[in-house]
């Protein structure tokens, strides 16, 4: 049996940038597709697509075993779908005067574009706000930047070019940099092209070396990652040691890792212990900041190799150029 299908027309008002990422808040219509039909619900004003759920919009694809749609009267006031025509496609004409504004997967849940994706039990997008909330089990997100897991929810704001992961978070680059946390902060880069009338500051990133549009390069729509804050228990991780610490600040472009609060570094057998430390994330070393309380202490065992270079004498790394977290 041919699956059902629904295309309808959004007019949402404009947010300021382009399409990016997991965004559904832009685009042209959401065509919805499911194999076990779709039912109109218009006191509810809902659509709810039934088995191997999927829909689209421009270059984003959510699928699921079950997908529901909220809709309303553009303005904000409430107002019932259109009804589908036989052959299962709602007209432009039928839709003109709806919008939908909230999204609803459940199960086997799978988000994702030409170069990002997403999966979990649960996920809820809110169109007015361009957020994605994922819920459920095995959350990740991953884009050509890095991979995000966590335990209990993985939020998504688009327009913010921001993720945060909440419960065991875990955050590994693409070139195996690894920052853990109770809570992880991802911020991207807006990598779009300057939009008409834009502050130098907001044409910054634009203004880079490199292609000069989404089109030149599919990769230039997933952003770069700018920095990473991490709260709670955060652990950071090198090829020679693990730093932990209560919050942690990690700036992609200087490779530049500041840990605070309760600082503990560990090589082999060794162990240093102070306020704040700097961990180079591309040279693998880390070094304690004396900061105010003006003490270090440690243990470092004799004649072990890997305690040279954690003893020798040597300037502080610079901190990240992102203000360090505060105590």
């Amino acid at each position: 049996m041919r699956p059902a299908v629904l295309a309808v027309v959004l007019s949402l008002v404009s947010l300021g940038v382009c399409a990016q990422q997991l965004d559904l808040a832009h685009g042209g219509p959401l065509a919805i597709t499911a194999r076990d039909g779709i039912e109109w619900l218009q006191t509810e004003h809902e659509v709810i697509a039934n088995g191997d759920a999927r829909a689209v919009r421009d270059n984003v694809t959510v699928t699921a075993d079950r997908l529901t749609a909220w809709y309303r009267k553009k303005g904000g006031d409430a107002a019932p779908p259109a009804q589908p025509a036989a052959d299962g496609v709602a007209s432009d004409a039928d839709t003109g005067g709806n919008e939908i504004y909230r999204v609803q997967a459940d199960g086997n849940v799978h988000i994702f574009t030409q170069t990002d994706q997403a999966q979990g039990d649960r996920a809820v997008y809110d169109m007015d706000q361009a957020v994605l909330v994922m819920t459920g089990h095995d959350l990740k997100l991953t884009t050509p930047n890095d991979v995000i897991t966590a335990r209990d929810t993985l939020e998504y704001w688009s327009q913010k070019h921001m993720a945060v992961a909440r419960g065991d978070a875990v955050a590994v680059t693409s070139d195996a940099r690894r920052i853990a946390a109770d809570t992880l902060v991802a911020y991207t880069t807006d990598s779009q092209t300057p939009q008409p009338g834009a502050t130098p500051a907001a044409t910054k990133v634009a203004a880079r070396p490199g292609p000069a549009s989404a089109a030149d390069d599919p990769l230039a729509a997933s952003g770069k990652l700018e920095r990473m804050e991490a709260f709670g228990h955060v652990s950071v991780r090198t090829t020679t040691d693990t730093v932990t610490g209560d919050r942690a600040v990690y700036v992609e472009d200087t490779g530049m890792a500041r840990v605070g609060g309760n600082v503990r570094i560990t090589r082999g057998q060794n162990q240093l212990n102070g306020a704040e430390a700097n961990v180079n994330m591309k040279t693998g070393v880390a070094r304690l900041v004396s900061g105010k309380t003006g003490q270090v202490q440690g243990l470092v065992v004799p004649n072990n190799e890997t305690s040279k270079a954690l003893s020798s004498p040597g300037e502080d790394t610079p901190a990240p150029s992102a203000a360090a977290p505060k105590k």
